[in-house]
């Protein structure tokens, strides 16, 4: 196995990263001996790889790499309207209505679109038995991070802007490879497992290599073709036109040519940014997002950059800690049940109202999210859902980690928040980076 010292030589990072990233990232290149990798300024632990983390490998991909959220990604629009001639507070009522956000919600709209004939013939049989679980989920936002949001750019032009990925289908079929890789069934249920385990690999070439790249690139196609139709929905509501998009997978694996050699490129929560090629990078609720493109300095980062602002405190830091729990269904009366003990009839304090289940504060967290709310407000953005575990405090700010990264990319358009709309605090999401 090569040494510690051996693969910190090829292991370029921007930024900051603390030891256990540094680590985990090292887990990654003794796969190959020649493996590189790449920590983007964004950088923070995730499952396996880091997020924020780029590997090249030549012969082999990575489905924990890749991650759950398989094909997660931004796209932005450019509308042919002005900003400041929409009226921000109805269209954004206006999406929460339309748009569904959170774990496991259909689609308020089911849509039909071509790669659903793809998933019902798919290459990779397990995923038909997923027809209907993508079906119903395709053009729903998920909850987390994962964003509908409009924006002003330097010249008062409106754009869309939109943050996630294959919901559901992508997960099941990322946790299904992973089930195959411990020698289970693809339909048995996974445990994500610790965050330093080693990285799961296939050998390209291999049988379970090539269903997987087969079964990825589907998962791509559909958080692909969620983000169109979220969008089209978005241009209908505000009566606009598209002039230009800017498009973009970050949890995905590529086959590229880096130093004069073909490799596989594995990004999680890492963004492709060759010469001239665009991104949209998001960064958090109350901060400017950007348009950039690669340049050919970007060699020494695998033509790779940030996917966001990157997260400086844990969810629950920021939040605290939620547990569902019984609670009098009378707000007047406000009582919830301990924890332990089974469920009374009827509330023990009021004895009349029923029960209902809630999400109930039982650690508080560093974020007061009503001050973060007024802020925003006082900056005239129109906060639709959010939870205090995505306030700005929990990132590091975006110009912070686009500055480290350098003349590896060229910023070309900043893009000021005036809407935004997320999943609230009560969503449960196992996947939401």
């Amino acid at each position: 196995m090569p040494s510690p010292k051996r693969e910190l030589e090829r292991l370029t990072v921007f930024g900051e990263a603390d030891e256990q990233t540094i680590r985990q990232m090292l887990n990654c290149l003794a796969v190959e001996e020649d493996a590189v990798g790449v920590l983007c300024a964004d950088n923070h632990l995730g499952y396996s790889q880091p997020i924020g983390a780029a590997v090249a490998y030549r012969e082999h991909i990575s489905p924990s790499g890749v991650g759950f959220d398989i094909g997660c990604g931004n796209k932005a629009v450019l509308t042919d309207l002005k900003a400041s001639e929409i009226d921000v507070a109805r269209v954004m009522d206006e999406i929460v209505e339309r748009i569904s956000f959170g774990i496991g919600r259909k689609n308020h709209e089911p849509v039909d679109h071509p790669v659903l004939d793809e998933i019902r013939g798919a290459a990779f049989a397990p995923q038909r038995k997923l027809y209907d679980l993508a079906a119903e989920q395709l053009g729903t936002v998920g909850g987390g991070n994962h964003y509908v949001d409009l924006f002003a750019d330097e010249q008062d032009r409106l754009w869309v802007g939109v943050h996630f990925g294959s919901r559901g289908f992508g997960y099941k079929t990322a946790a299904g490879f992973l089930s195959l890789a411990r020698g289970g069934r693809f339909e048995d249920p996974v445990v994500e497992g610790e965050m330093m385990s080693p990285p799961v690999v296939f050998r390209a070439g291999s049988a379970l290599g090539e269903a997987y790249l087969e079964a990825m690139t589907l998962a791509g196609k559909y958080a692909q073709a969620g983000r169109d139709v979220v969008c089209a929905k978005v241009l209908e509501i505000l009566g606009a036109r598209e002039v230009a998009s800017v498009h973009n997978h970050h949890n995905f694996a590529w086959r590229e040519e880096h130093f004069g050699e073909t490799w596989w490129v594995i990004r999680k929560g890492c963004t492709p940014a060759f010469p001239g090629q665009q991104s949209f990078v998001g960064s958090t609720m109350g901060e400017e997002s950007v348009i950039l493109e690669g340049t050919e300095q970007g060699a020494k980062a695998l033509f790779s950059t940030v996917h966001g602002a990157g997260r400086v405190m844990s969810r629950m830091e920021a939040a605290g800690k939620r547990k569902l729990r019984w609670t009098c269904s009378d707000p007047a009366c406000g009582w919830v049940k301990p924890a332990g003990g089974g469920r009374p009839e009827k509330c023990p304090r009021c004895r009349k109202a029923r029960l209902v289940k809630r999400w109930v504060q039982v650690k508080p967290g560093k974020i007061d999210f009503e001050r973060v709310r007024e802020e925003l407000k006082r900056k005239g953005i129109e906060l639709r859902g959010g939870a205090a575990d995505e306030a700005p405090a929990a990132y590091k700010r975006l110009d912070d980690v686009l500055a480290e990264h350098g003349d590896t990319i060229r910023v070309l358009h900043r893009l000021r928040p005036i809407g935004v709309a997320m999943a609230g605090p009560d969503v449960y999401d196992p996947y939401k980076d």
